[in-house]
């Protein structure tokens, strides 16, 4: 059977820092508290929105359910949003 690659590395190495700052964007529209310069700690506001014990050392007792559902909900809402944007853009072409 053939390796999967990792679905977190980006195709276009160089585009980490827009989907970060992208990241950011989407999470501050969901109503979470986002600094601009670390957009990858909103995961701590999600987190504890969602009641999971989250922190930025060890977090080995927590579940593949429970960090499925930070990243879900992170990834979720930014796949939502560039579906969204992707959609304006064929309506806007059509035009």
């Amino acid at each position: 059977m053939a390796r999967r690659r990792s679905s977190s590395r980006l195709l276009v190495p160089n585009a980490s820092q827009g989907m970060e700052h992208f990241k950011g964007e989407v999470m501050s529209q969901q109503g979470f508290a986002v600094n601009m310069n670390k957009p990858d700690e909103v995961k701590y506001e999600v987190a504890k929105t969602l009641g999971i014990p989250l922190s930025p050392n060890d977090n080995g007792r927590l579940t593949t359910e429970q960090a499925g559902k930070i990243g879900g909900r992170i990834g979720g809402s930014m796949v939502k949003e560039m579906i969204r944007m992707a959609q304006q853009k064929l309506l806007e072409d059509r035009r």
